[in-house]
């Protein structure tokens, strides 16, 4: 049982690492996507000050053409993440499952025990009633 018990823990524990990891990776992915909106308001600040938008035009902002480098590596960055995103809560919910399967288990125990217990203790007031009657 202490084995279990030990067991459970651990496997709580790697449910609650894995959720942490989902959690942070999502994080992640939402604040390069804020710095990516960010970087495209700038762009079209910068387009709107000097009327150029065609990117190909030879006097189109070099601060502008920066931001769209940064942003879209920024989105390349955000992409690769959700791969990660998606194995890691691949992962979690395998954990979910494994822990779920071990706590079941110990329930189905715990109820054994208590039913076995339920019945030697039905047994020994049998034989208390048994007696009485016997004397009676």
């Amino acid at each position: 049982m202490k084995s279990r018990n030990s067991l459970i823990r651990l496997k709580r524990f790697q449910v609650d690492e894995k959720r942490r990891q989902v959690m942070q990776i999502e994080m992640m992915i939402a604040e390069f996507e804020r710095m990516a909106a960010e970087l495209d308001e700038q762009i079209l600040t910068e387009q709107k000050r000097t009327g150029i938008t065609d990117i190909t035009h030879f006097a189109y902002p070099t601060f502008a053409k920066a931001a769209m480098t940064r942003r879209d590596n920024l989105m390349g960055s955000a992409n690769d993440l959700r791969g990660q995103l998606d194995a890691a809560q691949a992962a979690l919910s395998e954990a979910v499952e494994e822990m779920k399967k071990i706590e079941l288990l110990e329930e189905r125990d715990q109820l054994r025990e208590r039913t076995a217990q339920d019945a030697a203790e039905q047994d020994a007031l049998d034989e208390v009633a048994a007696r009485r009657s016997h004397h009676a």
